[in-house]
């Protein structure tokens, strides 16, 4: 078992207020947050900014790790997960994390990847975690 942690600061109100983030590695250290960040595209990050760095990290691990059981190696692998954050009757809610790779992986084809990366999508722990809809693109580059 590990364990990590990411901790949060938050002074004032939700609009006046403003937040810091920071991680155990220290890669994020007081980052500024707050309500302009996340709602209204200011300077910061917010929470769905970070969830979507750690399902994008997460799912290409867990990609790395399958196409090494399958006998490949990427060379190249880059993804986004866009997360969308709606308005509901009860507040706000991430709805939606869409993930797009483009990878190199020599001796892969087209369905060969996208078989492997579905295998990550649903096996990596942030998927697990997410109770959003997950969807995902993924292509290869020559």
């Amino acid at each position: 078992m590990s364990k990590t942690h990411g901790s949060a600061v938050w002074r004032g109100g939700i609009k006046d207020g403003i937040g810091a983030i920071s991680t155990k590695s220290g890669a994020l250290n007081e980052y500024p947050y707050g309500f302009a960040s996340r709602f209204e595209g200011k300077p910061g990050t917010n929470p769905e900014e970070l969830i979507g760095a750690a399902h994008a990290g997460c799912f290409t691990m867990a990609l790395s790790l399958i196409l090494g059981e399958a006998g490949l190696t990427a060379e190249q692998m880059n993804t986004k997960a866009e997360v969308t954050l709606e308005k509901q009757a009860d507040g706000f809610a991430i709805t939606d994390v869409h993930l797009t790779l483009e990878a190199k992986i020599p001796g892969a084809d087209q369905a060969k990847l996208e078989e492997l990366a579905g295998k990550a999508k649903a096996g990596c722990p942030v998927s697990k975690l997410l109770k959003a809809n997950i969807t995902l693109d993924a292509k290869l580059l020559s």
